[in-house]
């Protein structure tokens, strides 16, 4: 078996913004539920969601593990996701999330559950800035390993390459990696981006080897600053073009 193609194929559907259906070691799974119409988010920073999801909650069918980056942020869980959570038997994500929702089991840094034959492994996020967490919160990212699968890699509301760096580091192999990207940025950090930019996506996938990169959370909240257009353009200058898959929404693909 190679190490690049036999090991890389997962079935996946691009619900919107951070929400990836996709099957992986016999189980369906969801990261970051967002299922609700378009519509304004009042809080401390008030979030503008542009568009709805390309398959509603109720079409999307039975999923086994929701994997929760964070749960403070409305472009990461909203209404109807919080709904969503309660049909789904496994969520992963914080511990601070745990300590807020029932039935979430928290991760910290480096620790490992195992959820049928996958091994979950929550690693490193930063959602912002170096010192960004009293304000953005904590955040988490996944990696998933089951014998004879890929190596996959969800980055959750990640900002730092430098934590992409460790996380190769310590993990080794990467084989797909999902990553949000879309250049978040509210204004609460001035030019500093909250996830992954156009520039910053390339460096991480520069570390990341030839995994397939898979990039999500670009669209559908006004917060996103940059267009996919420029994420594509920057592989494409960089030689690697190849690399990248921007999923279209509602439409079922392997990687």
């Amino acid at each position: 078996m190679t190490e690049t193609i036999e090991r890389t194929t997962v079935e996946a559907l691009h619900i919107g913004g951070p929400t990836l259906r996709f099957r992986y070691g016999k189980l369906t799974w969801l990261t970051d539920p967002t299922f609700d119409a378009p519509g304004d988010y009042p809080g401390p920073i008030t979030l503008h969601k542009l568009t709805g999801p390309a398959v509603s909650a109720d079409a999307v069918g039975p999923v086994d593990v929701v994997l929760l980056s964070h749960d403070q942020h409305a472009d990461n869980l909203d209404v109807s996701g919080r709904e969503f959570l309660t049909r789904v038997p496994t969520v992963l994500s914080t511990t601070d999330a745990a300590g807020r929702i029932n039935g979430v089991r928290g991760l910290e840094n480096w620790e490992t559950v195992t959820v049928g034959d996958v091994r979950v492994t929550g690693v490193p996020a930063l959602h912002g800035p170096e010192g960004c967490e009293p304000l953005s919160g904590m955040v988490t990212g996944f990696v998933l390993q089951a014998d004879d699968q890929p190596t996959v890699y969800v980055s959750g509301d990640n900002a730092s390459v430098a934590l992409v760096e460790q996380i190769v580091q310590r993990i080794g192999r990467i084989d797909i990696a999902v990553l949000n990207v879309g250049g978040a940025n509210v204004g609460r950090f001035g030019d500093a981006d909250v996830t992954l930019n156009g520039r910053t996506a390339l460096e991480a996938a520069e570390l990341l080897g030839d995994a397939a990169v898979v990039a999500v959370h670009g669209e559908g909240w006004h917060h996103f600053s940059e267009p996919l257009d420029y994420l594509v353009r920057n592989f494409e200058y960089a030689g690697r073009a190849a690399q990248l898959r921007i999923p279209r929404l509602g439409q079922p693909f392997e990687v």
